[in-house]
């Protein structure tokens, strides 16, 4: 069974919308055949996807650190949780559990995982699909960033073939699916 690595938010403040389409997502990845691997938490978009894929019939993996499972905040339906001490253990075990990765809308935490796997994926160092949800224009002002990036040449163009964006949640499988590896930069570091 193939898994998916999900990033989102754990607020629950966020709009009703959010979570609709996070449950979605998750029921989407117990219809398609793939497991869920993400970080735990039963609150915000993190506990709807969650649902959302158990209620599909879905396997639904959490990897969760101690100070968050002491404060009760762990996902209990979930098949597995994976308990650890560190944020940074947490995600190399969602790394190297994950056959593809999926950011929904969400904070600092989101942000900050899709950036460290995007990177190992401009360094060649991960070659797996990596979709970008960019639900309701979300993600448009990081993506303008990107292009920037780009333009400004601090990155070459072709990190643009290192991840793919979404903007409904029925495009998503899609563009896991039919994902091919496209080589980025990585020998121009090891020839400079």
């Amino acid at each position: 069974m193939k898994s998916l690595c999900v990033y989102c938010a754990s607020s629950d403040r966020v709009e009703p919308r959010y979570f609709a389409a996070a449950e979605q997502a998750g029921r989407e990845i117990a219809a398609r055949g793939w497991a869920l691997v993400y970080g735990g938490g039963k609150t915000g978009l993190m506990g709807a996807v969650a649902r959302g894929t158990k209620s599909g019939g879905g396997r639904v993996v959490g990897v969760i650190p101690e100070f968050m499972k002491v404060r009760e905040l762990e996902f209990a339906e979930a098949d597995e949780l994976i308990s650890v001490i560190t944020m940074r253990e947490r995600k190399m075990l969602m790394e190297t559990r994950a056959d593809a990765f999926l950011a929904l809308p969400g904070g600092w935490g989101t942000l900050e995982e899709l950036l460290e796997i995007l990177t190992l994926a401009h360094l060649e160092v991960l070659q797996k699909p990596i979709v970008i949800f960019n639900q309701d224009g979300y993600y448009d002002d990081l993506l303008r960033l990107f292009e920037r990036i780009v333009a400004e040449n601090f990155m070459r163009e072709t990190i643009r073939v290192k991840y793919a964006v979404a903007n409904t949640v029925e495009e998503i499988f899609p563009l896991i699916e039919n994902w091919q590896h496209q080589p980025g930069d990585a020998k121009w570091y090891q020839t400079r």
